[in-house]
């Protein structure tokens, strides 16, 4: 008997569709997991749709479970929460979280998969990839008590940041973005807004992720002398000017990049990606999260969404999948 599943690919650079795929048996050691929900990251995703994937970066920039490669045709996504409907007896039945792109069903090592808890709802776990992203770039900062900082971009990333720094204790953080709409995403995390030329400066840390120059100079401004600024955008295969003259010398400034493809150095030793992506879905019961999904679609909808998402024609920040049960797996 023939598995299949449909699942959506970019076909070219601007162009996604929806194809029927076959699945594998599946092992002793794997899961089969009916998709629930899935959700497309702005930044990363977007930038995979509109082919601006540097050639150098072609394979730091694979995803887990893609197929095809870069600029297309390829399948790329890794937001994606399921119900487990075989695998070992300890998950099925389970709904968990995998880095598996936009597809109906799938069969992955179920060492793959992360079970949500219970305190945590499926449609917001779609959030779990970005607030990893968050949890590592928290251990990469390195925050210290009574910290001021400041995360410049209030897009998915930088919110996450932003949620997870105001934990620390008496931190001060201000989320800074140029859009003044984020005030709201601000104040639903609990954290205080600002924008760029109205943020609080002489700050111990910063943590750009707007993605821009524009965002990266605001950044170094900010910062007290000896300050940082941890560096989360990925530019894809733009260049982007940074001004080190001026006082950027002379106050002994430093900017460090943070990156989520390994888990950080101050706590690589002693915790494993599985361990990040359990804090990551830790973190998600607080509802105050959901302020970062502001749309949602049909899976079938994705091949016309996904145009909008990337040229800005959608707005906002996460954008959840929806899947219907009955459209989740065909059998032949």
């Amino acid at each position: 008997m023939t598995r299949t599943a449909r699942a959506f690919w970019l076909r070219s650079p601007g162009h996604g569709e929806i194809r029927e795929v076959e699945l594998d048996e599946p092992g002793p050691e794997d899961v089969v997991v009916r998709t629930l929900c899935s959700g497309v990251s702005r930044g990363t995703e977007t930038l995979v749709f509109r082919g601006g994937v540097p050639r150098s970066q072609y394979s730091a920039m694979r995803a887990p479970f893609q197929e095809g490669g870069f600029p297309g045709p390829v399948k790329y996504g890794y937001l994606n929460v399921g119900l487990v409907e075989e695998g070992p007896a300890s998950l099925r039945g389970r709904t968990v979280f995998s880095l598996y792109p936009h597809q109906t069903r799938y069969v992955v090592p179920a060492s793959a998969v992360t079970p949500v808890p219970e305190g945590v709802p499926a449609p917001r776990a779609v959030l779990a990839g970005t607030v990893e992203t968050a949890v590592n770039a928290a251990w990469d900062a390195a925050p210290l008590l009574g910290d001021r900082i400041a995360v410049v971009g209030a897009g998915m990333v930088g919110a996450s940041v932003a949620a997870v720094l105001s934990r620390f204790p008496a931190v001060r953080v201000q989320l800074v973005d140029a859009e003044p709409a984020r005030a709201e995403v601000a104040r639903a995390l609990g954290v205080d807004f600002a924008l760029p030329g109205e943020a609080a400066g002489d700050l111990d840390l910063v943590v750009h992720a707007s993605a821009t120059e524009q965002g990266l100079a605001r950044s170094l401004e900010l910062l007290a002398p000896e300050g940082t600024v941890l560096e989360l955008s990925w530019y894809g295969d733009r260049r982007i000017g940074l001004p080190l003259g001026e006082a950027f010398h002379s106050r002994r400034l430093t900017v460090r990049s943070s990156q989520v493809g390994t888990v950080s150095p101050a706590r690589g030793a002693r915790r494993s990606y599985g361990d990040r992506m359990a804090l990551a879905l830790e973190l998600l019961a607080d509802p105050a999260f959901d302020a970062l999904v502001t749309g949602e679609c049909g899976f079938e909808e994705l091949p016309g969404v996904l145009p909008r998402l990337a040229s800005g024609g959608i707005p906002g920040l996460c954008h959840r999948v929806r899947y219907d049960a009955e459209s989740a797996v065909s059998r032949g």
